[in-house]
């Protein structure tokens, strides 16, 4: 048979209906399955209700994908490959799109299509959390006031299952951040994903209360106090990845909201070299943190990669012949290696207070999670002069910025332009689907949407970077008290790259687009 016309199913039966064309009109369904598979090549597998699925490997596909070409991940072997049960051996772009998506490449065999399809419905059927959020709406619940009620309604199962599945989908679709949005009408759940809000579900208002009160349980707050701000945590182990879920609470004029923050561990394990930078920079980058004094600046708004930029950093010149303390509020990642102090302002350990104290534990290399004020710059400027290496972050729009942000929190021009290092600016974008990516006659790149991206084009994010290195005709400039734009203009003169700049050269590569750099930094 022309192997052009084995191509994915839209149905079990028209994959059955192949079998039947290889085998004999007599043959039962294991003499179909055993006789396809010696003529496709494929080893045979038996697949029905007993069969174990392995989640982890199930929830890297998109439901709709699995079910439209009947994919089942069965396990993972010893030789890195996964092994996927198929109705039948396809060409094109799928076989790419099963292998990008589970992350390793594949070893196919063969099973029933309907036992596949059985399977999928089984353990996909109706999205957990549309499963969820029904069983809620159909339980017989009230809004409620009393305290004690709450107590007993979160504990309720509908609204454990709701609140656990609204941690699982998200950790599925590698969500940043959950918001829990309360309105007139209903509570708005809505993730963020690779930097965008997307609506998930909305539940009626009756059931708000109970679902914040779930949460304030498993994070240990207050279940009575509903007047101000709340923040705790949450750690979950799903498939044996460790999650620290950030929860802060805050009243409403609709009732209190809440908004979550999911820090992955692996996320951080991030080397260098694909986290987005230029070939140049990077060598740079790697140069400039090697030295053994001196302050390095990651700069950006809230969420623009700073973090792991700094992380990743720390763990690239790692070293036990090094000692690292890093001072952070609060400590998202746990590194080894490396001590890490945590701010608690309620006992007055302040960014300021925990590094005069650290000072005396003969660090090396310290990190401070965010100059926000006089004394904490102070702090990290004496450390460097003394011989430290000093890395932290500014909130700023440019590098440039972040140099006269330090002279106006009341640092002398002439300690900035002796401990400074380099500023570095950074911003993420979304990346260009690698699997439905086109490039049109005139150069540019755009993907239309596919399963591996949910039809949105785009699928993880990469940073782009602005990096702005300390030379002598800069510190002339620093120490005259020039502004932004003149140190911006001098850093462009002696080959500094824009955000922006950037960013157009990875749209021109094809990982993001120019709506996409549009979006994050300006021309």
């Amino acid at each position: 048979m022309d192997r052009q016309t084995l191509l994915p199913f839209a149905s079990p039966q028209a994959a059955l209906a192949l079998w039947r064309r290889l085998g004999r009109a007599d043959d039962s369904e294991d003499d179909l399955l055993a006789r396809a598979a010696d003529r496709l090549g494929l080893e045979p597998v038996t697949v029905d209700a007993a069969t174990p699925v392995d989640v982890e490997l199930l929830n890297r596909l998109p439901a709709h994908f699995a079910k439209t070409h009947l994919l089942l991940p069965l396990a993972a072997l010893p030789d890195g490959r996964v092994r996927v049960a198929v109705a039948t051996p396809f060409l094109g772009t799928v076989a790419g799109e099963l292998s990008h998506q589970l992350g390793t490449p594949v070893s196919l065999c063969l099973a029933n299509a309907v036992k596949i399809d059985e399977v999928l419905e089984a353990a996909y059927g109706e999205g957990g959390m549309a499963r969820a959020v029904k069983d809620l709406e159909d339980a017989d619940f009230e809004e409620l006031e009393n305290i004690e009620d709450l107590k007993d309604m979160a504990q309720a199962a509908p609204v454990i299952k709701l609140v656990n599945n609204l941690f699982m989908e998200a950790i599925v679709q590698k969500a940043s951040d959950i918001h829990l949005s309360p309105y007139e009408d209903g509570l708005e759940m809505r993730y963020r994903v690779d930097g965008i809000l997307h609506v998930v579900k909305q539940v009626p208002r009756k059931f708000q209360a109970a679902i914040i009160s779930r949460l304030k349980i498993i994070a240990n707050l207050d279940i009575a106090e509903r007047r101000i701000p709340q923040d705790g945590r949450i750690r979950l182990k799903v498939e044996g990845h460790d999650y620290d879920i950030r929860v802060a609470v805050t009243p409403t004029v609709f009732g209190e909201g809440a908004v979550m923050r999911i820090l992955d561990k692996a996320s951080i394990q991030v080397a260098l070299a694909d986290s987005g930078f230029a070939p140049t920079m990077l060598a740079q980058w790697l140069e400039l943190i090697k030295r053994p004094n001196g302050v390095i600046l990651v700069t950006g708004p809230t969420g623009s990669g700073k973090t792991t930029t700094l992380y990743s950093s720390l763990n690239h010149i790692k070293s036990p012949e090094i000692k690292f303390i890093t001072v952070e509020d609060p400590v998202e990642y746990q590194l080894r290696g490396v001590d890490q102090i945590q701010v608690n302002a309620k006992v007055g350990m302040t960014f300021a207070s925990a590094l005069r104290s650290i000072l005396r534990q003969d660090p090396d290399v310290l990190m401070i999670g965010e100059i926000r004020d006089f004394e904490t710059a102070e702090i990290a400027v004496q450390s460097a002069l003394t011989g430290h290496l000093v890395f932290s972050t500014l909130h700023t729009s440019d590098a440039a910025t972040a140099i006269t942000r330090l002279i106006e929190m009341g640092m002398e021009p002439y300690l900035v332009a002796s401990t400074l290092v380099a500023s570095l600016a950074q911003r993420l974008v979304r990346k260009l689907c690698q699997a439905c990516r086109r490039r049109a006659p005139d150069g540019t790149w755009s993907a239309p949407g596919c399963e591996l991206c949910g039809g949105s084009g785009y699928k993880g994010r990469l940073g782009i970077f602005e990096l702005l290195r300390m030379t002598d005709p800069m510190r002339r400039l620093v120490l005259e008290k020039s502004d932004a734009s003149v140190l911006g203009e001098l850093a462009r003169q002696e080959g500094l790259r824009s955000l922006y700049e950037d960013g157009m050269a990875k749209a021109a590569q094809g990982l993001t687009t120019a709506e996409e750099v549009a979006r994050v930094a300006s021309a």
